[in-house]
């Protein structure tokens, strides 16, 4: 449906130039969404396939193994689209104290990223509610080290900011004016909160609404879009329909970049709402089922190598705990296997060899001492579709 635009415009004056500045119209649309038969086909699919992930998800083993993994190769991807060139393996890297193969910045920003979605889903699960006050905590993770340090984390801008050009003049998209933005921001809180009782919008199309109304605000001085692909997770999560947050819109968005960013414009300019949640709920069905693919690979593998070692004779007992460790951490050193897994350094290094010799792991230094070993299968499975732009 083509509506008039869905905000007004407000001039702004930065550095003496006079712009117009975009300030949203609260959600929901007016007049609201259409569910036509096709809409609502896409809706029950995409409702379907996170199920699904939200089903399998329980049935592994260790799910806190798979959401470690999976977190960071989220983090990896939704700072790729900023432009850093960091790798999981650089990320992984980073986290076991060892030089990364990138510039530390980029791999900091990754690391940040991390620590902001962990942070997030922590307060959720102690029961505090999804909010402004939330979304400012997390910001003061993603931006504590590295670029954008000294871009006022944890606060609302005070000072007007664009997208794309070299000022607001000839700016991509203008964002609203500092004076605006508790109100707006405010609105869409309320918005999240809005519960199905006194509404029929399903939790779904809530994250598909939010995520556009937030990149339109641009609330932060920096890392507005790592928060917004964050804010789908939170309120997926937060909505019920995943108990853990694993479903991640980044390499979806990466790869449909030039259509992602046209069809923020067409909701902005002829208020197309219909449009841009056609390609949200594609996104979810796709990015649902992938993920639940690559759980059950990594089931698989884990399944055959635990086999492989298991009759592979005398002191299987020791690899396989090496091999525990190892699926928990699929990049990691002998120093640490032996401080966590309570066995002497010998050991551990015997069992690892063997790991070698069956081609389950790979030793990545090339040193003698400070050895760092890497799961192949199971990183290759998690950077599919990783790589840097």
């Amino acid at each position: 449906m083509r509506r008039e635009a869905s905000g007004l415009y407000a001039t702004s004056t930065v550095a003496g130039e006079s712009v117009r500045a975009f300030v949203p119209l609260a959600l929901p649309p007016v007049p609201e969404l259409e569910l036509d038969g096709q809409r609502q086909i896409l809706l029950e699919k995409a409702t379907l396939a996170l199920g699904r992930l939200d089903s399998i998800a329980m049935l592994l083993p260790d799910p806190q193994l798979f959401l470690y993994a999976y977190v960071r190769r989220e983090a990896v991807l939704s700072s790729q689209i900023e432009g850093t060139q960091s790798s999981l393996s650089d990320l992984l890297l980073f986290e076991l104290d060892e030089l990364p193969g990138v510039p530390m910045d980029d791999v900091v920003e990754v690391s940040n990223y991390v620590c902001a979605l962990e942070h997030g889903i922590a307060r959720l699960h102690e029961g505090f509610p999804l909010c402004n006050r939330l979304l400012r905590e997390m910001h003061v993770h993603l931006m504590a080290r590295g670029r954008g340090s000294n871009k006022s984390p944890g606060e609302f801008r005070r000072s007007q900011n664009w997208i794309g050009g070299t000022r607001p003049g000839n700016a991509r998209f203008v964002p609203p004016p500092p004076q605006y933005l508790e109100n707006c921001m405010t609105a869409l809180e309320r918005f999240w909160h809005t519960r199905e009782g006194d509404s029929d919008m399903p939790v779904l199309l809530k994250a598909a609404l939010s995520h556009v109304q937030f990149e339109t605000i641009h609330p932060f001085l920096d890392g507005n879009g790592r928060l917004g692909r964050l804010l789908i997770a939170l309120l997926l999560h937060d909505g019920g329909v995943l108990r853990q947050p694993l479903l991640y819109l980044s390499l979806y968005f990466k790869q449909h970049r030039a259509v992602y960013y046209e069809l923020l414009d067409r909701v902005r300019t002829e208020g197309d709402w219909e449009a841009w949640v056609d390609f949200f709920l594609e996104g979810v069905e796709q990015t649902a089922h992938a993920a639940t693919q690559t759980a059950k690979r990594l089931v698989d593998v884990f399944g055959q190598d635990t086999l492989r070692i298991q009759t592979g004779g005398k002191g299987s007992a020791k690899v396989l705990r090496v091999f525990e460790f190892l699926r928990q951490k699929p990049l990691c050193s002998l120093r640490q296997i032996v401080s966590s897994a309570g066995i002497s350094f010998p050991t551990a290094s015997k069992a690892m060899l063997t790991l070698v010799k069956m081609g389950i792991a790979r030793e990545l230094t090339g040193l003698r001492r400070n050895r760092v070993f890497v799961y192949d299968v199971y990183l290759n499975i998690l950077n599919e579709g990783g790589d840097a732009l």
